[in-house]
Order: C-alpha cells, then structure tokens, then sequence
C-alpha cells in the first residue's frame, strides 16, 4: 500500500515562513530576554521585595521557559528543513 505524499505550495509557504521566523530573530529576541534578564537579577543593579522575588522564582522561572522554547524552536527548524528537502527531493513540490 502507498502512502501519500503531499506538498503544495501553501505548505511550502508555511514551512518558509516558520523558518524565517525563527532564523529572522525570534531565538535572538530569547538571547536578549536572557541577557536583561541577567541585568536585573544583579542585586547591585535591582533590589527591594519585589526584586528579591524576581530573582528568586519570577525569572528562574521564565528563563527556563525561554531556554525551553528557543531549544524546540531550533528542533523544529531542524524537523522542518529534513521534511521539507525530503518531500520536495520526492517530487512533491517545486
């Protein structure tokens, strides 16, 4: 039994346009998030209470978050550049 395969042109669109999404700076944008992140988690740059609390939990928190995303950004970049070249190789797209 055969399997279809598929890709139009508006698969392909979309493929492209999550590719340029995350190689056109979205990772970056995380990177930047991380390095501010850091500024105001020095007690010598931000302290009181409500830093304490965001150095302590409100931003572990979140740069794990972004540490997360921006590592299954990067997987499906990846994902998608092997489906992509697979499929377009087999003749299913131009």
């Amino acid at each position: 039994m055969m399997s279809r395969v598929l890709s139009t042109e508006q698969a392909k669109s979309a493929i492209q346009q999550i590719q340029s999404i995350v190689n056109g700076g979205f990772t970056d944008q995380i990177s930047q998030l991380d390095a501010q992140g850091r500024i105001l988690s020095d007690p010598n740059v931000w302290d009181g209470p409500l830093a304490a609390q965001f150095r302590g939990s409100t931003w572990p928190e979140t740069k794990a978050a972004l540490d997360k995303a921006k590592q299954e950004l990067e997987e499906l970049r990846t994902q998608l550049n092997s489906i992509s070249q697979n499929i377009f190789s087999a003749g299913g797209g131009s």
